[in-house]
Order: structure tokens, then sequence, then C-alpha cells
């Protein structure tokens, strides 16, 4: 019994390690290690960090990727500069599944021509972190011309326990500015980092503790079906929106003393299907942004144009709802107009 249990162990331990020294020679997503390196509550990689991004179980736009002095996958250094252009925003501004000169910010800074552009994005963040952000680039260097980068959600992301915070947010309920930093990582995790195989299950296949705990779980008996109360009534967006951008504008007015570009995505789904968009929220959001002083520039019908001439998608693909850099080059186009530069 000891012996075949023994011969069973060792296979398994086999088949792991070999599993484990594949993953090793693959492009498979590795450790960031992120961590509140450069201020306390913005997160960024460790600076100089070298580590690969890949998307499913077929490692698809693989690309090695390094941090810059400052801890953000950017094209070149950060060093004060008042020409600068601070480009903020999450993961669609580090774009971390394309090649490095297809993402925003060398696509920004191609169209500025003489201007360098601060790339500084990071995945999983929503507008109030994006003010940190400001308040860096300002107080440390000395930038005072701002692009944000706006995902469809980046308000509504900003209230606390959203999952898209990375310091400050707001109380859900009632709406009251709190700051919710992340707790470091515990051993387990840590240790689990070094392991190309885990890497794989983690970030390629989207494998949690709590989808393994589930296999050997009794499967539940049927529940009967609620009726589903809406998520949240315009009414209550609105409230959302106005407070969101109210504490947004009131953190960056110190900060921001040139330009404030602020690039809102749209819901390109509905432009290629051909329907009108009507979304409260986004126009609500819009009309403070401008009221307060911002340059909004709506890509719905910057898309829009395209999507009527050209067949081409603004997507990196259907498992990818990120921009392609065909709209990541319309929009830098526009953003750099905005700003003086063409």
């Amino acid at each position: 019994m000891l012996r075949t249990f023994t011969l069973w162990l060792v296979g398994v331990l086999s088949v792991l390690l070999a599993l484990e020294l594949l993953c090793r020679v693959l492009p498979v997503s590795t450790s960031t290690d992120t961590g509140y390196y450069t201020d306390p509550v913005i997160l960024t990689y460790p600076p100089r960090h070298q580590w690969v991004a890949a998307t499913g179980w077929d490692l698809r736009n693989a690309q090695h990727l390094t941090a810059n002095n400052l801890g953000y996958a950017a094209h070149r250094d950060f060093v004060r500069d008042a020409r600068a252009v601070a480009l903020i925003g999450d993961s669609f501004v580090e774009a971390s599944m394309l090649p490095a000169p297809d993402r925003p910010g060398k696509q920004l800074e191609h169209w500025l021509g003489s201007r360098p552009v601060y790339a500084m994005g990071s995945p999983g963040t929503s507008l109030l972190d994006y003010a940190e952000r400001i308040r860096y680039a300002h107080e440390k260097l000395g930038v005072r011309d701002f692009v944000i980068l706006m995902e469809r959600g980046d308000v509504a992301q900003s209230l606390c326990g959203s999952g898209h915070v990375n310091g400050p947010c707001l109380d859900p309920i009632t709406l009251a500015p709190l700051m919710k930093t992340l707790l470091p990582a515990g051993m387990v995790k840590r240790l689990l980092r070094h392991s190309a195989l885990a890497q794989y299950l983690v970030s390629q296949l989207r494998v949690t503790p709590a989808g393994l705990g589930a296999l050997f779980k009794p499967a539940s008996p049927p529940q009967p079906v609620a009726a589903k109360a809406s998520v949240i009534t315009t009414s209550e967006e609105l409230r959302i929106v106005d407070r969101v951008t109210q504490v947004f504008f009131a953190r960056i007015k110190p900060h921001v003393q040139g330009r404030l570009i602020i690039v809102l995505d749209s819901d390109r789904s509905v432009l290629y299907s051909g329907k009108s968009i009507s979304d409260e929220g986004r126009e609500r959001f819009m009309q403070l942004a401008n009221e307060a002083g911002a340059t909004v520039i709506d890509t719905q019908p910057i898309f829009a144009a395209h999507v009527a001439n050209s067949a081409l998608k603004l997507e990196v693909g259907p498992y990818d709802q990120h921009l392609n850099p065909l709209a990541i080059g319309l929009i830098s186009q526009a953003a750099s107009k905005a700003l003086g530069g063409l």
C-alpha cells in the first residue's frame, strides 16, 4: 500500500514539475508584485521590474514589459519637466497586450511631436485614483497638462468595494470620501508568485480558490429564481455621478495649471449595431466636466464616423475589449489637437 502511494505521489510530482518547466519556457503571464512604492496611495510596479503579459489559455498577444524609474509600464522614464503631458487611466492606458509603439503613451507623443508623454496607467483603478496620479505628477514632476483616458465605468467604480479602487473611494451608501488601500499579499500568495504553473492557472485560465473549492462541494438543489430588481435607478446613478465628479474636480483643482483633456470611451457594441445611444449618467458627467473647465472628447462621434466607413473593429479582439492600435490612433489625434499639437 505504501509503495503504491509513493509511486502515485512521485508520478503526480513529476507531472507538476514537467508542467512547471513547460510554463517557464512559454510566455506565461508572470507576477507583477505591485505595491505602494512611490506614493502611499498610488499602486505601481517595482521600479525596473520586468514581467510578461499574455491573454487566455493560448497565450495571445504575449508582451515582455519593463517598468520605468517610477514603476509604470511606459516607454520612457519620468523626470521633472513642465513640458510633459501626463496621460492617466487604467489598463486602457497601460495597454500591456499591445507592442510598445502601439500603446496610447507612444501614439499621443507621436502626434504631439515635441512634448514628452508620461503614460501613468494602472490596471484596476478608477476616477478618484486618477486624481491621486494628477497630484503626484504635478507635485513631483512639475506636470501642468493632463489627458485622462476614461472607461465608461470609471465613475461608478470609484465607490468603495467596486474592486477597482487602489486608495481613495466613496462610501457606497453615504458617498463620504474614504481611503481603502489594498492589503499586502500573504505568504502563500507571495510563494505562488514564483510558480509559472500557478501563474498560468490564475492569469491565463482564471482559476480561483473559490472555483477550485466548488469542484469538491456536493451539487446544491436548484433554487427558485426571484424576480430581479434593477441594480441601480437613474436617480441613484446621477447622484453618484454628481458626487464622484464633485470630489474628483475638487481634488485636482490645485494641480491642473494647464489643460485637462478627458477622453471618454463609448459603447462600441451599440455603435456596431447601428442603434442609438442613450446614457444619462455619461451625459451628466460630460456636462459637469465641461462646466468644471475640462475639455471632454466624446469618442462616440469619432468611433461612429469610423464604423460608418470601415469594417475594421476598434477592439483588440472579441476576447479583449481594450482599444486596439487603430482606435488609439483616432483618440490620440483628437487629444493632440485639443492640446494644440495639430
